[in-house]
């Protein structure tokens, strides 16, 4: 199984002063803003995502 890829920016500050956190799978550390955070991948939609303003098109 391949590795997941690590995430380029924080999600609270946008810096890309990331590094993984040994907090276990997924987690991450920011050095800017000082913040902990975890990725998890949750699945994948099984009709996809309406748009609104396009009429309800599919993506």
């Amino acid at each position: 199984m391949s590795e997941r890829a690590a995430p380029f920016y924080c999600p609270y500050c946008g810096d890309e002063n990331l590094r993984p956190s040994e907090e276990g799978h997924g987690a991450w550390e920011c050095g800017a803003c000082n913040r902990a955070f975890r990725l998890k991948f949750l699945g994948l939609l099984a009709q996809g995502i309406e748009r609104p303003d396009t009429g309800g098109d599919r993506i």
